[in-house]
Order: C-alpha cells, then sequence, then structure tokens
C-alpha cells in the first residue's frame, strides 16, 4: 500500500490527515489480512528533512552492515545444512520450533501482542522469523525480548488495523 491513508498525509509532521477511521479503515481493508500476512515486514517511511539528509554525523559504515549481514547469512547457511532452506524466512513450522523459541520474556511479550492484536498464526509465525533473523544480525544464539519487540515493531500494519477496527467497532468511527 503506497500510502497509510487516502489523502496519504496519516502520521505526517506537516501536513493534517483529512480522513476519518472509517475512511482508513476502508481503505486498508483494500488489501486483505491474509495477504498482509504473507509480507515479512511492513513498516511506515516517512518523509526526511534536509537537515537529516545532509547529516554527515558519525553513523554505521555500509562495510560494517555488509560484514554483519553476511555473517548473519553464514549463521543461516550453517544453521539449515544438508535442507533446501537458505534463509530463515524459508524456515518450515518444525524448524521454527526448533530455532526461534525466544526466552522467557520473549514469550511474554509475544503472547500479551498476540492476544491484543489477535495476530493470525502466519503473523505470529513472520514476527518469530524476523526476530531470529535480528538476533543473529547481532550474533546472538537466543532470541532475546528486544528481538521480539524489534520485529513486532516491523508489523505496523497488524497495528495499525487492530487500533482502527476497535475504534470503528466501538462506534467511534
Amino acid at each position: 500500500m503506497p500510502h497509510p491513508c487516502p489523502c496519504g498525509y496519516l502520521s505526517d509532521p506537516i501536513h493534517q490527515c483529512s480522513c476519518t477511521p472509517l475512511m482508513i479503515h476502508r481503505y486498508r481493508s483494500r488489501v486483505s489480512g491474509p495477504l498482509l500476512d504473507r509480507i515479512d515486514i511492513h513498516i511506515e517511511v516517512p518523509a526526511v528533512k534536509y537537515r537529516d539528509l545532509a547529516d554527515r554525523g558519525e553513523s554505521e559504515s555500509s562495510a560494517a552492515i555488509a560484514a554483519r549481514v553476511s555473517r548473519s547469512r553464514e549463521v543461516q547457511k550453517e544453521r539449515f545444512l544438508g535442507t533446501r532452506v537458505r534463509s530463515n524466512a524459508q524456515m518450515t513450522a518444525r524448524m521454527i520450533r526448533k530455532f526461534c523459541e525466544p526466552d522467557e520474556a520473549g514469550s511474554r511479550m509475544l503472547e500479551v501482542v498476540t492476544d491484543r492484536l489477535g495476530l493470525s498464526a502466519r503473523s505470529y509465525t513472520r514476527i518469530l522469523k524476523v526476530a531470529r533473523t535480528i538476533a543473529d544480525l547481532e550474533g546472538a544464539e537466543t532470541i532475546r525480548e528486544h528481538h521480539i519487540s524489534e520485529a513486532i515493531q516491523y508489523r505496523s500494519l497488524d497495528r495499525k488495523t487492530w487500533a482502527c477496527k476497535e475504534f470503528c467497532v466501538n462506534g467511534l468511527g
């Protein structure tokens, strides 16, 4: 979905959105939940101010990021040796149970979020796969609460769809 709402200004810090919650809900309903469930990551990318684009401050170099991604890919290659699976995104249900067990705090967080947002089983497994990748990028053996938290943040449309439904169902839209 190219825009967060029909007018395109929802969450824009400069322009005001002119859409009602019901309009936003209808707009987002054009893409079915089962289709969204099949997309691992969906995030909003806000407009960037010039000073942020022009900032020459220190940040992680592209070479450092590439090295981290390469190490993560090697970990996954080793993890799935002898199978047809090449990346965390391709894991089967059995592999998810084996390789994506979060720590206790991560499990609690995932339980609360799944219940509160009414996530589908497919969304739940996508979160686990993305959390496994985040942990791999960090070089962590175990999926921890902060990995789960970050993966959940990458499911913004799940959260927004739930919030919009709650708003409309309760007669506020």
